[in-house]
């Protein structure tokens, strides 16, 4: 249960390990190697089921070849328990053929391999995962609820529409495409709690990946035109927002394509083993997170930017205010421009692979899947232009229903014609101005 979920975590990660592989699947790759060693074995022995001595066996933990009665076969321990156990000195197991079989290996693998510390840690893992898995899916899905929410305020209201809320709105259906990515490959790849997705190999499965490598990518490029945009906004001073926006579009979603469409097509020739879920060759897989660790240094470098802008604009006399209103300010910008910039990633872009594996996990997953969540409540429902335009809206609304129902009770006969409540007022409003103007000859005889 523990590898399924670690798997399913680890291929989530921004920057996954490359050589990364859960160990349920470890072992069902090495049980396959060892069942074709001991075929060819058995051919060049010439060993059958009534050959005298021990057939080759895997014990669920190694493999042993055949062997001769009175023969000692020794093998190492296997290279998961050098994975989980990178400190520990290795030793090797050894077995004897007998007259009735296999002896039991010496030294147990508990003690020549760590065995009891691995099963030990295997009860915590379970837990520990299945609580990460738990705490994303309630952010992914708090993050697409209300982004989508956000996606139709800001579609819906006209005077919403700019240069500056379009990328806003790219950026929304970026997270929401990953995390629809995220629940997509779940269901599809790790519904059955057992290693059945090891061996997984099919079309579907692995344009389920494609799609998935896609969305994340181009989440981050979306983040990374954010900072470019805005910085852009600060230092030029005549900036062309409808041009720009065209070479922004073709960078945020554009970029990606080609960026996974290279990966795939390298991964189809030269790495086609598997649902794609795992990256065994860290080469290929630069293809992927060279472009996304790029786009996060130059985001961070953008912020640093950014926030010098800032501070000269804080500190110029025109701002007025003291000194700790002034911090005040910048500790709010620099707060605001946080998840906006994906700043936090740059935690671990360049930590080593195996290091710090649960605290990537956390962040990266648990914290990362709010991120939709924070950037649209920070630039879409706590943003005065939106609120201001709601509450327009809102003024609109009660004024309308106010007169309409005033006029329902005033004039029962029209409303009981079937008259709505805008008609009703566009007959006041055409009638009052009629009023007007047929007064007006009469008050200029008058003087």
């Amino acid at each position: 249960m523990a590898c399924v979920v670690q798997v399913s975590l680890a291929a989530l990660l921004l920057l996954p390990m490359a050589p990364a592989m859960h160990s349920d699947c470890i072992f069902k790759k090495e049980q396959a190697m060892c069942l074709e060693k001991i075929q060819r074995a058995n051919e060049l022995m010439g060993f059958n089921d009534s050959s005298p001595g021990c057939p080759g066996m895997w014990d669920n933990i190694t493999c042993w070849k055949p062997a001769h009665v009175g023969e000692m076969v020794l093998v190492s321990c296997p290279e998961l328990f050098r994975i989980f156990n990178p400190d520990r000195d290795m030793g090797v197991v050894s077995r004897n053929c007998t007259e009735d079989g296999w002896s039991e290996p010496f030294p147990h693998y508990f003690d020549a391999c760590g065995f009891d510390e691995y099963e030990s840690e295997t009860g915590d893992q379970d837990y520990y995962y299945l609580s990460v898995k738990a705490l994303y899916t309630v952010g992914y899905s708090t993050s697409l609820v209300t982004l989508t929410t956000a996606m139709v305020i800001l579609c819906r209201f006209r005077k919403l529409h700019c240069t500056r809320n379009f990328i806003h709105m790219n950026l929304f259906v970026s997270f929401m495409l990953r995390a629809i990515s995220v629940f997509i490959k779940d269901w599809i790849l790790y519904a059955e709690q057992d290693s059945n997705h090891c061996f997984i190999s099919t079309v579907e499965c692995k344009a389920i990946m494609v799609f998935f490598h896609y969305c994340v990518v181009s989440n981050y490029f979306w983040l990374f035109i954010e900072g470019l945009y805005l910085f852009t906004l600060l230092v030029e001073t005549f900036f062309p927002e409808r041009r720009y926006f065209y070479w922004y579009t073709i960078i945020g979603w554009g970029t990606p394509t080609v960026c996974v469409m290279v990966w795939a097509t390298l991964r189809l020739y030269f790495d086609d083993t598997g649902c794609w879920d795992m990256n065994d060759s860290t080469a290929l897989w630069w293809v992927i997170k060279g472009p996304v660790v790029g786009s996060i240094m130059v985001n961070f470098v953008l912020f640093i930017g950014i926030i010098v802008i800032l501070v000269q604009k804080l500190q110029s006399p025109d701002m007025g205010g003291n000194e700790s209103s002034i911090y005040l300010r910048l500790a709010r910008s620099t707060l605001l421009l946080i998840p906006l910039f994906g700043i936090h990633y740059t935690v671990f872009a360049f930590s080593p692979e195996n290091v710090s594996k649960r605290e990537r996990l956390v962040f990266e997953l648990g914290l990362g899947s709010f991120q939709g969540f924070v950037v649209a409540v920070l630039y879409c429902f706590l943003n005065g232009e939106v609120q201001a335009e709601i509450k327009r809206k809102w003024r609109s609304w009660k004024v309308n229903r106010y007169f309409a129902v005033d006029f329902k009770h005033r004039h029962p006969s029209l409303a009981s014609s079937g008259v709505n409540g805008g008609t009703q007022l566009s007959i006041l409003s055409k009638s009052s101005s009629q009023i007007r103007m047929s007064g007006l000859p009469a008050d200029n005889l008058a003087t």
